[in-house]
């Protein structure tokens, strides 16, 4: 299903792949090598991401201390793109001061910055990706590539009635999902995507399509990541491609008074 999976996208002109190596305890980036191998792609036509931190069971084997990788993060990652290990280094799930830290240490001691930050971002979760990551791009540069466009398929509309058997929500070890799911919380999450699932008809798409270039609007994002399990999925997915120019500012800010939580930064209060 993974070659199945990848050449799809491929050929569909994906050309970021993303992985870390604790998916699979690091199978899943010895798996997404061997395709690529055996398909024979240019490496030079690939974008691929991975991420270290939770890289095994020992002390030494996590983190990013001197023992995992070199020394602190910044000098680590500066020594890995001068060894030709990779191009450019990001972060996952930093706090914007912590981004700005390793920012500073790199002007500091000549070392290389990051450039981009992997966060959460969904139609229910706004503040980071609209308010506090603008800010950094227009000091430091930095942008953003956003995971979880469906927020763990709450946005799929598969639970609209409850979490059905056999979901994400019903496995072993996502007790956390299912909590949520059927929180007072997750309860006015599902009545607003009963109304956004009428703005999608309205635009001739599906409920997730029309999340996902939801995500894909905003200028500050340089790439939606997408987590499919099967070639349907991904291929709808796919579809929210020729969703984003319907996206007018109407569309948007109806989908707005919808969700009610559009984030606002202090220059917007001010002004």
């Amino acid at each position: 299903m993974a070659e199945q999976l990848l050449t799809l996208a491929y050929e569909n002109g994906i050309n970021l792949f993303d992985t870390a190596e604790v998916y699979a305890a690091g199978k899943a980036e010895v798996v997404l090598g061997n395709i690529i191998k055996k398909k024979g792609w240019r490496r030079s036509s690939l974008v691929i991401t991975t991420k270290i931190f939770w890289g095994g069971k020992a002390e030494t084997e996590r983190g990013l201390s001197r023992k995992h990788i070199i020394e602190e993060t910044v000098r680590a990652m500066t020594h890995v793109i001068n060894q030709g290990m990779a191009m450019y280094w990001g972060t996952s799930r930093w706090s914007p001061m912590e981004i700005m830290e390793a920012y500073s240490v790199a002007r500091q001691f000549n070392q290389i910055p990051p450039i981009c930050e992997q966060a959460e971002y969904h139609m229910f979760q706004r503040e980071k990706v609209e308010v506090q990551l603008p800010e950094l791009f227009h000091k430091i540069g930095v942008g953003a590539m956003t995971w979880s466009p469906l927020a763990c398929g709450i946005i799929s509309g598969k639970y609209d009635s409850g979490v059905p058997a056999y979901s994400r929500a019903s496995l072993k070890g996502y007790q956390w999902l299912k909590d949520k799911i059927l929180s007072e919380e997750g309860r006015r999450q599902q009545a607003k995507l009963k109304e956004l699932q009428a703005i999608a008809e309205r635009l001739g798409c599906t409920l997730p399509q029309l999340a996902i270039a939801w995500c894909l609007r905003n200028e500050g994002v340089s790439s939606v990541l997408l987590g499919a399990s099967n070639t349907d999925q991904l291929m709808e997915n796919i579809g929210a491609i020729q969703v984003l120019p319907k996206l007018s500012s109407s569309i948007t800010h109806e989908v707005d008074s919808i969700l009610g939580n559009k984030p606002y930064s202090k220059k917007d209060y001010r002004s």
